[in-house]
């Protein structure tokens, strides 16, 4: 929605370019083109990281569920590792072979 009123607004700033500046045409399509490709691209990139947030979290309620992840060379369950929620990253427990490895929640399968 916030890309919509973004479009408004750009809209809205082209029609104060060609009323009320001394722009010449070229001018006025160079600013409205690149103001336009940098909301283009804001919008690409937030649903670029909405799809990668979203994967995580389906990594974390799977692991949460008990089932085994596979993160690189590791295979990562609640009985191995403990779960950072503030970085979403795999911590190994003490007395395990992993002791002391993190592994980022992104990098997971």
């Amino acid at each position: 929605m916030a890309y919509i009123y973004a479009l408004i607004i750009l809209t809205l700033f082209l029609a104060f370019l060609h009323y009320f500046t001394e722009l010449n045409n070229q001018q006025k399509a160079t600013i409205f083109g690149v103001l336009g490709t940098l909301i283009l691209f804001a919008y690409l990139y937030n649903t670029y990281k909405a799809k990668e947030q979203e994967k995580m979290y389906e990594i974390v309620v799977r692991y949460k569920q008990g089932k085994t992840i596979h993160c690189g060379n590791y295979d990562i369950n609640s009985s191995t590792f403990t779960l950072s929620t503030g970085t979403y990253t795999f911590i190994g427990k003490k007395d395990t072979p992993y002791y002391a490895v993190m592994v980022s929640a992104y990098d997971c399968e």
